[in-house]
């Protein structure tokens, strides 16, 4: 009940219910004051025509009895009854107590008697002052001989037209108030179910604000304020997504971090170790001291690899950073792949076998890029094959490009394939003790920019890495 919107619509209910009932009484009022009217003119018009008829039945001698007649007239038209002659005389006067000449006549009045004796009905409220009380005064013309020779005037008083406004003004009151009581509980009802959920969403609102990313509406309605209820729980699940991402890259880059020392610190020391002894004049001999000069060039070279792979993973990740996109041509990028890692697969004596389709594998892509990517591939089935193994490569052309890259080694364990386009993280064995942890996470990021897809299958003796690209409709 406290709330402003809640308040607010009560009140424009209760002026336009006000405004309403206001409209619709004086409507009702002037309507039926104008209706009651015309039903009481039309009343007095067939008395008066017939009271015309029967005296104009009197003069052509038809009937007799007008004597009598005249004296009851008040009594059978149920009001105020006058007979006029050519003259402006007064010949019958029903119950009236005094007599009416033509002197005592308004000139106001005197319209309605022209008007009858030229043979018209007519009527009017001219009569009113002579008869010391608001009238409506009906005049019908008396004919003998197809000529008006008279006129019947029937008066009867504005008061009971006025009582019969009064009662029902006192009865739309009475309705005007039971409808507003009525409307105005219905109106708070409507205006309640409008604003619940309106606080609903601002205690959401608010509660969004200190940080609490869980809370819902819990608006479940189908119109417009549902629509925004249903964005404000969306916001809700947006910002605790973010949240948790936030979480999730505060952990990576804290865990980057420690992996970067941790990478950095290995070949630092053993750079420094080295030069201390070297320095201290410990190692004397020249196979030693030459020993120490290679282990320190192979540290060095360790910690460029490093870092040349920290800045490639960091401009592949920056959204910013463009690649050269042209038509390339995938069947030419594995063939260059190829003879790239020919040293270290003539060095293990491993055979490459390559499947390629006829034509041309047309992708959108940066071609360094692409051929970085499958290098890398490469160089991890090279370096975790057997002596003497063999390195298969297919290229399938369908409704899309599905690069297949596969070799027979040790596989990799079943706890470890989710982990392995991680930074940094990289299995422990002979075969990997040069790897910086950085090269599947880099080509993640290569085959993300060019809307490829990898997968990897892998089991005690084989492993495949599969690439789908999209083709490229030129």
């Amino acid at each position: 009940m406290k709330s402003r919107i809640f308040l607010k619509l009560m009140a424009i209910f209760a002026a336009v219910l006000i405004l309403f009932s206001v409209v619709l009484g004086s409507v009702f009022i002037m309507l039926f004051r104008r209706h009651t009217l015309e039903i009481n003119r039309n009343m007095m018009e067939e008395k008066a025509v017939s009271i015309a008829d029967t005296i104009s039945s009197f003069q052509e001698g038809k009937t007799g009895g007008y004597g009598a007649y005249t004296r009851f007239l008040d009594e059978l038209a149920m009001a105020e009854v006058w007979i006029v002659d050519k003259d402006m005389n007064i010949s019958a006067r029903g119950l009236r107590k005094h007599l009416v000449n033509k002197d005592d006549i308004p000139e106001s009045a005197e319209r309605i008697l022209s008007e009858v004796f030229s043979g018209k009905i007519t009527y009017g409220q001219e009569f009113s002052g002579l008869l010391e009380v608001s009238s409506i005064t009906v005049g019908a013309p008396i004919f003998y001989s197809e000529k008006v020779v008279g006129a019947v005037l029937v008066h009867s008083p504005t008061e009971g037209i006025t009582q019969a406004v009064s009662q029902g003004l006192i009865t739309v009151l009475l309705s005007c108030a039971a409808a507003l009581l009525v409307a105005g509980f219905v109106a708070m009802l409507v205006s309640y179910r409008f604003t619940k959920p309106l606080s609903q969403m601002k205690n959401t609102a608010v509660t969004l604000a200190q940080g609490d990313y869980d809370v819902q509406t819990n608006v479940t309605s189908k119109d417009e304020v549902g629509q925004l209820a249903n964005a404000l729980d969306i916001l809700s699940f947006r910002l605790r997504e973010a949240e948790v991402n936030r979480e999730n890259l505060d952990k990576m880059r804290e865990a980057f971090v420690a992996n970067i020392s941790h990478e950095l610190r290995t070949p630092i020391s053993v750079i420094r170790g080295s030069l201390e002894l070297l320095l201290d004049s410990t190692v004397n001999s020249p196979k030693e001291t030459l020993e120490y000069h290679q282990q320190m060039f192979s540290e060095i070279k360790h910690l460029e690899r490093l870092v040349n792979d920290l800045l490639e993973l960091s401009r592949l990740q920056d959204i910013g950073f463009d690649l050269r996109m042209q038509e390339v041509n995938l069947c030419d990028a594995v063939k260059d792949s190829v003879r790239s890692v020919r040293p270290s697969v003539q060095k293990k004596e491993i055979l490459i076998e390559t499947v390629l389709p006829d034509g041309e594998a047309l992708v959108l892509g940066d071609y360094d890029r692409i051929r970085q990517l499958i290098i890398i591939f490469l160089d991890n089935a090279v370096k975790f094959s057997n002596k003497n193994g063999s390195v298969h490569i297919s290229l399938i052309k369908e409704k899309t490009y599905e690069l297949t890259i596969t070799d027979r080694g040790k596989g990799i364990l079943a706890e470890d394939l989710p982990l392995i386009f991680d930074r940094f993280y990289k299995i422990n064995s002979e075969e990997n003790k040069e790897g910086t942890g950085l090269g599947l996470a880099i080509a993640k990021e290569i085959a993300k920019r060019h809307g490829a897809e990898i997968f990897v299958e892998s089991n005690n003796f084989e492993t495949s890495f599969r690439i789908v690209f999209p083709k490229y409709e030129n």
